[in-house]
């Protein structure tokens, strides 16, 4: 007995030795959020002091990409260090009563990365990638602990009548009955990241802050000051949820300081996709999402627009304050960053199609790649593909393929597949040979009927 208890004291000291100097990760991801909403990206009209901040005190980049240009898909990109031409989540698709088509098992993820590696693990926001009873619960995927929506769908009410503690629903107070409640969600998810924080301040930590804020609908408890503006009320709904998720990037930016923990916790805020909304609706107009019409493209399409996001790294002493960079990196690169970052190995036999960002973060060159891929399931089958600063973009397997130049054409508006036709056929076979077939993600064009998926998912993405 006493041999054992000695061996599982020898154990702890030498998981305590791993952990030690492992710096802290955050991820913080923004649901639909516009790159232009930020005003360290030139916005005017919305208020967001703190990313500003983040923003000086680190690095904004310019050209960073989402997964892809919806929810599930983008967050499997992010987790699993595959883009969607390799994932196992293609498109939003929905189980019945509540949840999304799951992650298979198995499915390796940063979240196991880390845990593996002796780090406190943590999903608080929005999940997406299966119900608790499926292999893809977030508790199955690597994380020790989660709280907020699971579902997408239910992700949509800022003032739900339920949530989730860890696989535990529990019901919020002022429950009408009508399946609406009283209570803003956010306001109890921001606190419990910063109880995640607190509680494990000894380190090494990695916490998935995945918010909803700005994700429709479009709610919000206090407009604050754009109350008195002459808007409409979903613009001034808009702005004061841009500006609610500043102020809780911002609590946590605290507590980090309050904590100590500044110098060793590396922050990145990023959104999951474009925007929502059209930049000639009354939402996309005033507050000019696309910069002046400099991205095309919103959620759902495969343009600039949709793909690159508003994307800050903070980490005092080691992302140099200040920079801004215009080299693209993407989702599917942040596992390898976790696993340098955490002194982990991925596991034989894991494919992943990113790569380590380390050095890039701590002021040097982005990692040279030959493309860039995305594809996405939802109606139709779109690809697009980013090589060098060409840019490809086909909206549909029957569609022409796009050509753009992005270093000389930024806003995609001269279609070059005509005239570099050679170009044009390169794009084609890099989107072939990135694509991986899937029965559960078949080519289809415009109108073909949908494939059903695993699970009894229902092809019905909403708006999520």
């Amino acid at each position: 007995m006493k041999r054992l208890s000695f061996f599982v004291a020898l154990c702890l000291a030498a998981s305590l030795l791993r952990a030690a100097g492992k710096p802290n990760l955050i991820f913080v991801l923004s649901d639909d959020l516009a790159q232009g909403d930020l005003g360290c990206y030139g916005q005017k009209l919305i208020k967001t002091p703190r990313l500003d901040q983040m923003a000086r005190e680190g690095t904004r980049f310019t050209q960073a990409y989402c997964g892809t240009t919806v929810c599930a898909p983008s967050r499997t990109s992010l987790m699993t260090g595959l883009h969607t031409g390799h994932g196992p989540i293609r498109a939003n698709r929905e189980i019945q009563p509540e949840g999304q088509m799951p992650l298979p098992e198995g499915t390796f993820t940063v979240a196991k990365l880390l845990k593996d590696a002796g780090y406190a693990t943590a999903c608080c926001g929005k999940w997406g990638m299966g119900m608790f009873d499926t292999t893809g619960s977030p508790l199955k995927m690597g994380f020790d602990h989660f709280f907020g929506y699971n579902c997408q769908r239910h992700a949509h009410s800022y003032f739900p009548t339920y949530l989730y503690n860890d696989a535990q629903r529990f019901d919020l107070p002022g429950n009408t009955g009508k399946g609406v409640g009283k209570t803003y969600a956010q306001n109890l998810i921001a606190d419990e990241t910063l109880k995640f924080v607190r509680e494990h301040k000894g380190g090494p930590f990695f916490l998935f802050y995945s918010i909803t804020l700005p994700h429709g609908n479009f709610e919000i408890d206090d407009q604050g000051g754009y109350a008195a503006e002459d808007w409409t009320p979903q613009q001034k709904n808009y702005a004061a949820m841009v500006s609610r998720l500043d102020t809780d990037i911002g609590r946590l930016l605290d507590v980090l300081k309050e904590e100590k923990l500044d110098e060793n916790t590396l922050v990145v805020v990023a959104g999951d996709n474009g925007s929502s909304f059209e930049p000639d609706t009354p939402v996309g107009r005033l507050f000019d999402q696309s910069q002046g019409g400099k991205l095309r493209g919103f959620k759902r399409t495969m343009y600039e627009g949709g793909l690159r996001q508003a994307a800050l790294a903070r980490w005092p002493g080691k992302v140099p304050a200040g920079r801004v960079s215009d080299e693209p990196w993407a989702f599917w690169d942040f596992l390898p960053t976790a696993a340098e970052l955490a002194g982990a190995k991925i596991p034989d036999g894991v494919k992943t199609d990113g790569l380590s960002l380390v050095s890039f973060l701590t002021g040097g060159p982005a990692p040279k790649r030959e493309c860039f891929y995305w594809e996405l399931h939802e109606g139709r089958s779109i690809q697009a593909v980013r090589f060098g600063n060409w840019k490809a973009v086909r909206n549909g397997p029957n569609a022409p393929l796009e050509l753009y130049d992005l270093a000389t054409d930024e806003s995609e508006k001269t279609d070059l597949a005509r005239e570099r036709r050679g170009i044009a056929a390169d794009a084609i076979r890099l989107m072939t040979r990135e694509h991986v077939d899937d029965p559960n993600w078949p080519v289809k064009a415009a109108g073909a009927r949908q494939g059903k998926g695993k699970a009894k998912a229902k092809a019905n993405p909403g708006n999520q």
